[in-house]
């Protein structure tokens, strides 16, 4: 019986080994990424087209966000305004706001195509914090929506959801982005370069 369990043993080890050798240094950067660009890539640009004009998109859009992005980053202090975002003063408020919406669309297309992706991923998962942050306490959302840990209801939409978002986020943050990046491609070069002189 002994032997039968070795044998069981030792091809478990062997067949998932060579999967992980096969695997290694790409597939984990890259799966996270295109599952990233597949669910969340769109739903944070749509987001951040709501705080600069969302149809009526300009250029000059990107350096005056909407009365909406002030709702939805700082819904109190738009409140404490009297809803009106002239009265916000620009440094911090204003400041905070044209980050915040730069963000949600530099750091998901960084992220998305690899080019300094563990600070993008990092910086996505600090974003989602802050968002929720934001959502719980800001937007008062119910305790339905907000959900709970180990609950048993995969539906609720916020912790679950973005539970779920920021272990997306750790795999290219601590992995890396993978062969199929800018980050892999450009630092390919580098080092090219680096042994010329």
């Amino acid at each position: 019986m002994g032997a039968l369990i070795g044998f069981f043993v030792r091809l478990y080890t062997a067949v998932f080994g060579f999967f992980e050798r096969i695997t290694n240094g790409w597939l984990l950067g890259l799966a996270a990424r295109l599952a990233f660009a597949s669910v969340l890539l769109l739903f944070f640009w749509k987001s951040a087209m709501t705080k600069i004009g969302g149809a009526d998109w300009s250029l000059t859009n990107l350096f005056l966000p909407t009365d909406g992005a002030y709702i939805q980053i700082l819904p109190t202090v738009f409140e404490a305004a009297g809803y009106d975002s002239s009265g916000i003063a620009f440094f911090p408020y204003g400041l905070i706001v044209l980050l915040g919406t730069w963000a949600e669309f530099i750091l998901p297309a960084l992220v998305v195509v690899g080019l300094f992706t563990r600070a993008a991923s990092l910086g996505m998962i600090i974003f989602i914090i802050v968002m929720t942050y934001v959502d719980i306490n800001g937007h008062g959302v119910d305790a339905a929506t907000i959900g709970a840990m180990f609950d048993g209801d995969p539906y609720s939409k916020i912790a679950d959801d973005r539970l779920l978002w920021i272990f997306l986020l750790l795999v290219p943050t601590l992995k890396g982005p993978g062969v199929v990046s800018l980050d892999w491609l450009f630092g390919r070069i580098y080092r090219k370069r680096e042994m010329y002189y």
